[in-house]
Parts: C-alpha cells; structure tokens; sequence
C-alpha cells in the first residue's frame, strides 16, 4: 500500500514538472489543445476500434469470478464455500461499485475534455480521480471490521458461509487503494478514446487473477485464502502498470499542468456534483444486488449456489456488452465536448446497433449452452440441478439489459447524472415492488423475475429523459 502511494505521488510530480524539464513546450497551460477526435460522421469502424477491445477485456473480468468459482467447487466442491466465495465477492462488487464514480465521472469529464482539444483538462482529471482513490481506498482499509460486520449481518448467510466470506475478506480489502486507482485510470484511458491501453490493463489485471487462483488453489492447496491472495496481488500490479503507462502518454501528449488547473474550483464542482450523483445512482443499484444475493442467501445454500453460478456465467456475456455502453461513453463525451449533435446521434445509433446484435447472441448462447456451461462450473449434482431450473432467468438478462447499458453510456458521456441518479432511484422502488409480489408467489424464480422488471424499469425511464439530454447539451 505504501509503494502504491508513492506511486501515485511520483506519477503527480512527473506530470506536474514536464513542462521544466522540456523547453520545446511553451504554450501556456489554459491554452493547451490535443489532437482533435475524427471530424467526420462517425463509422461503424469508430464504435468497434474502442468497443472490441474492451468487449475483449472485459470479458475477463467476471471470468475472474467464474474461475473462482470453477477451482473451489472443483477442489473443494462444498456448496456453502461455491456460495461464501460468490458472497464475498458481491461484497467487493458492491464496495468497489460505490466508487464507480472514478471511471464513470473520469471517462465523461476525459471525454468532453478531449472533444473540447484541452490537454490540460485532460491531465486534471486523471490526477483529482487518483487523489480521491487514495483517500478512499485507505479509509476503506481502516474501516474494514465495521464494514465486514456490516455486510454479514445484511447477507444473512449460514456459519460456514460468513467463515469463508471473513477470510476472503480480511486479506483482500489490502489491495482496496490499488483497485480504486485502476477505476480512475481505466476510466481515464476510455475516455482518451485508448481502449487499447484498457485492454491491456484489465488483462493484466484479471490475466494475473485467474493464474494465481489456479496455482494457490489447485496447486498450493490454500483454498479460500489463495483466492483472497490473487485478488489482492492483481489489484496491485494492475495499479502500477496503469501509473506507468499515464505517466507515458501524458508526456506523449505534452501535457503541462499547474497546481491551480487541479484545484480549478469550476472543475472541482463540476466534478463533484458528477461523483455526487453517480453514486447515489450507484448506491440505488447496490440495494438491488445485495438484496437479490441476501434473498437467494436466506433460501439456504442450494439456492444461493445455483443463482452464484447462473450469475457467474452470466455476468461474462453481460461485460461483453458493456463494450458497446463504453464506447458510446467515449464517443457522446467527445461530441458533447465538440459540440457536434451530428457525431452524438451516430454514437448512439450505431453503438447501440451493435450491441442489440450482440445481446441476440449471447441470449441464445446461454439458452442452448447454459446447461454445459453449469455442468463445467460444478460437480455438485443438486447445485446442477437448480442452476437449470433458473436459467432461463439468465439467459434473458443480455437481450432486456441491453437498452439500459447502453443508456447508461450515452448519459455518463454527456454527463447527464441527474437523470442516471433520479431514474436508478425510481427503479430501485419498482424492483422492490415487484419483489414483494412476485416472491411471495414464485420463490427464487419470483427474484429472478423482479431482477428483469429492475432492468426494464431503468430502460424506460432513462429512454424517457434521452430527448432532454439532447437538447440541454447542443440547444
């Protein structure tokens, strides 16, 4: 954690004094301009060079908790572990998800700046996001006793479940400032329109992951702790790959940045109204996820296996998708940021296209191979058996949640949080709703179902608001 800090310090120092340290830059820093984005209409070649590679990218990072799940239910096999893992790993999600701000504000802000051909932007955001992921992620360290205690006592899992959840936990809340930091520097690069870089850092992030989960688990025997200890190391070496690699394209670039651009009080309350709105957004979408795992916990541990491994191979197909949400993300900022309308309706049109196309495929991927894909994640015969059941719940994810990433990304591009934060808020009742009516009647099939009305519910009213967003951002 040190070394992180000193790090991200070094990183702040280098791009603080570039302009010393070379004479050729002497445009003063308000007046900095980057290399404008493509002028023309936008192509279906400008959606897929940044969306293929984070499709690519981020189809490792549910593999990392697919692959968690495959060496402890292969090794081990115990359904109360496939589940205290799986639960464990909500945990993180939903931690690490109340500061999705660092990529969703960062990519928007990075985007609009580049749009808007101010270098100097640029380098701002990047350094106010890794300031605050530090912060976080050692306040996050310091007050892991409460928080886990917190989380226990909201999932309601058996004894067994909780023990396996503690020591996943306790180990890997160390790597907590690297992973806010990999939020800000991935969220950065997308919004650079460098999906390339994000690729690389994700596979390396989640490459390093999957391997030493397989070696500590299969081959060194730690069960649970090995899982722990390979999160932890790969936050850590992601975080440092990404430093390096900003450090390098911000020199690339030219940039020159003061003291007064990164404590410019304009873009620190541009930037905090953002983050205050993304995660109140989030946090709406966090009640959601743990509430859905809290039910299937308290249905005991076949049904909170079955839907952790439903999920497991879900959420692989569901990161696929984002890939498109991102590159709308990058595209809407950038023609926000340029003020061209032209170039914003064809991020949408065509990113959303390819998406819908996608969502069609991996919807009959998991109806006609989810069977294979369950009996791959676990022995258990019982776990199999009620994974079935339910699948036709996941299979149905990508095609309805489709409309909502992809309205997710239009909006954090144009920076339009107000609507993210007050149509997640509505939804969030909607599904609670649909809860407590369909539960009652259905069990676990009633949850899955009030996980698809949330989906729906975001979609609608995020659709609703779409026309406003463009008329408040070009007039």
């Amino acid at each position: 954690m040190n070394s992180l800090k000193r790090d991200m310090l070094s990183s702040s120092r280098v791009i603080l004094t570039l302009a010393a340290n070379d004479p050729s830059m002497t445009t003063p820093p308000t007046e900095q301009t980057i290399s404008a984005p493509q002028e023309g209409r936008l192509r279906h070649r400008d959606v897929g060079v940044i969306a293929l590679p984070i499709i690519l990218s981020n189809s490792t990072v549910p593999l990392v908790g697919y692959v968690d799940t495959v060496v402890i239910g292969q090794q081990i096999g115990s359904a109360h572990l496939i589940g205290g893992v799986a639960l464990a790993a909500v945990i993180f999600n939903n931690i690490y998800w109340i500061f999705g701000f660092l990529r969703m504000g960062t990519t928007g802000l990075t985007a609009q700046a580049v749009g808007a051909h101010n270098v100097s932007k640029v380098a701002a955001n990047l350094l106010r996001a890794l300031y605050v992921a530090g912060i976080a992620g050692v306040g996050l360290v310091l007050l892991q006793i409460p928080l886990i205690l917190l989380f226990l006592w909201l999932m309601g899992g058996s004894e067994q479940v909780n023990t396996a959840i503690e020591t996943y936990f306790h180990i890997r809340i160390w790597g907590a400032p690297a992973a806010l930091a990999n939020f800000a520097l991935i969220g950065w690069f997308i919004g650079l329109g460098r999906a390339d870089v994000a690729f690389i850092l994700q596979l390396v992030l989640n490459g390093v992951n999957i391997a030493l989960a397989m070696l500590l688990v299969f081959v060194m025997q730690w069960g649970v702790t090995g899982v722990g200890w390979a999160a932890l190391i790969s936050d850590v070496v992601a975080a440092g790959a990404g430093l390096w690699i900003a450090v390098g394209e911000l020199k690339r670039r030219g940039a020159v940045i003061a003291n007064a651009e990164v404590g410019n009080r304009q873009a620190l309350h541009e930037m905090f109204n953002v983050n205050r709105d993304v995660v109140i957004r989030t946090a709406s979408f966090i009640v959601v996820t743990t509430f859905f795992a809290a039910q299937g916990a308290r249905a005991g541990d076949l049904a909170l296996a079955s839907n952790a491994v439903l999920l497991s191979i879900t959420l692989i197909f569901i990161f696929m998708l984002d890939g498109f949400a991102f590159a709308a993300e990058t595209l809407v900022g950038q023609a926000v940021g340029s003020g061209r309308v032209d170039r914003y309706r064809d991020a949408i049109r065509i990113s959303t296209m390819w998406g819908l196309g996608f969502a069609l495929l991996f919807s009959a991927l998991l109806w006609f191979g989810g069977g294979t894909m369950i009996d791959f994640t676990t022995e258990d015969p019982a776990v199999r058996a009620a994974a079935r059941e339910y699948l036709v719940w996941a299979a149905a994810i990508p095609i309805v949640g489709i409309w909502c990433y992809q309205l997710d990304g239009i909006f954090v591009g144009a920076t339009g949080t107000a609507q993210m934060r007050d149509t997640a808020i509505i939804s969030m009742g909607v599904f609670l709703v649909a809860w407590s009516v369909l539960t009652p009647m259905f069990g676990n099939h009633g949850l899955w179902a009030s996980m698809l009305v949330f989906y729906v519910a975001r979609a609608v009213t995020l659709g609703w608001c779409l026309p406003g967003l463009e008329k408040r951002k070009f007039g």
